[in-house]
């Protein structure tokens, strides 16, 4: 796989130490070796247990940083090729895709989801506009029906079901995290509009120009480079989840409460799960399906790297243009999320926005986090462009620490 990237600047390399456990490895531009410190003192604090983190400034590449262990279980270190599951990240690939094709004329925003998608009238929802979808208005965040894990990974149940679903909620009323079903969403009304898959369409148009390392639904030659995610939602690694854990944890996201119900689409990915088996997002079934809002797999290169060709070129290439990118990057919703525990979460169309919640950048910034503590993000006033991925689950839903402390050293180095 290509990796594209002009090096205007010596970067200074880091040796990697005999110890795995410690081994920090990578590129960084002198300016910016405040970035690599802080790489190396979140691993000394046990924040990490394998980790990556890229940036760009102003299409450059001036952070590529990786260390640690990617598989805890055997001791594999983390390579500069190693790819992480990177959960609800995978969503601002989702996003660019769309918001392409709006800018080129073939998806217009305002029009009924079912002008492209004329199953989807059933249930009363025959007049709902595509913006609810990548704006998580739609009422649509689970469906009724008891799914299996493998309706939900063969694609065509769920978009059926979906098609068929009643909304929860009056559509536009409010906003809630549609945490699985906007990738199904989105990526029909993306299907139906250019005969490809969302997994398909990502790699054509954005991952191959780019020269990404970075999948929704990963080749089996590829499964022996991914890093085993350590702990689970809403367990960290080493919880022993006691009873008053446990029912703290069951009280939101729990299998009735709303977040429960939209993060395991009403159970699918509980409901046949076999807890000896660990994280079933560890696995090769869910690794090569297609979850366009759940199952992206990348390196911190791939996602720093599709974002600063949000914001301009990068050898020459751009994956959306100025005006398209500050408009999806415009608020589009306000108030509680009303799946999200009522936090103060808002979207652009399919992106976070700057909210309480994710206060990260300038007012023009934009991206996508992922369970966990995974980060593409994009700043287009300051020219940075942020990719962070790691296999330590953080149980944290707001800012993560580990990400944002990278962040924050990038800016003080342009800054000084």
């Amino acid at each position: 796989m290509r990796q594209g990237g002009r090096e205007q600047r010596e970067m200074t390399v880091l040796s990697a130490p005999a110890d795995a456990q410690s081994a920090m490895s990578g590129h960084c531009d002198p300016r910016f070796a405040e970035v690599r410190e802080q790489f190396e003192r979140n691993f000394e604090a046990g924040l990490e247990v394998g980790a990556a983190f890229a940036a760009y400034h102003r299409g450059e590449k001036v952070v590529d940083l990786w260390g640690g262990v990617a598989d805890d279980s055997s001791g594999r270190a983390w390579a500069e090729d190693t790819l992480q599951l990177v959960y609800s990240s995978t969503k601002g690939a989702t996003a660019i895709c769309a918001n392409q094709l709006v800018e080129q004329g073939k998806l217009d925003i305002e029009a009924p989801v079912a002008e492209y998608w004329p199953e989807f009238a059933d249930g009363g929802k025959e007049t709902m506009p595509v913006r609810l979808l990548l704006t998580h208005q739609a009422g649509l965040a689970w469906v009724d029906e008891e799914l299996s894990l493998d309706d939900v990974l063969a694609w065509d149940p769920i978009v059926a079901a979906l098609a068929r679903q009643k909304p929860l909620w009056e559509p536009g009323s409010a906003h809630g995290y549609h945490a699985v079903t906007y990738g199904n969403l989105v990526g029909e009304v993306v299907r139906r509009i250019t005969g490809r898959s969302l997994g398909t369409y990502f790699r054509d148009e954005v991952a191959e120009p780019l020269g990404l390392d970075f999948w929704i639904g990963l080749p089996a030659e590829l499964e022996p480079r991914v890093a085993m995610l350590v702990g689970n939602l809403g367990v960290a690694p080493g919880d022993a989840a006691d009873e008053a854990t446990r029912a703290v944890i069951d009280q939101f996201m729990g299998p009735e409460s709303m977040l429960g119900r939209a993060l395991t689409v009403n159970g699918a990915f509980t409901r046949d799960d076999d807890p000896a088996a660990g994280n079933v997002f560890n696995s090769r079934r869910v690794h090569a399906a297609e979850l366009p809002a759940a199952n992206g797999i990348c390196d911190a290169r791939s996602l720093a790297r599709m974002y600063a060709a949000c914001i301009g070129e990068v050898d020459g290439v751009r994956v959306l243009g100025e005006a398209q990118m500050r408009d999806a990057a415009t608020q589009r919703t306000s108030g509680p999320n009303i799946v999200l525990l009522d936090m103060d979460l808002q979207f652009g169309l399919g992106f976070f926005v700057p909210s309480s919640l994710m206060n990260v950048g300038g007012p023009g910034s934009f991206g996508h986090a992922g369970a966990g503590g995974s980060l593409g993000w994009a700043d287009p006033d300051a020219g940075f462009a942020f990719g962070y991925v790691m296999n330590k689950m953080a149980t944290t839903i707001a800012e993560d620490v580990r990400s944002s402390s990278l962040i924050n050293a990038c800016y003080a180095a342009v800054a000084s």
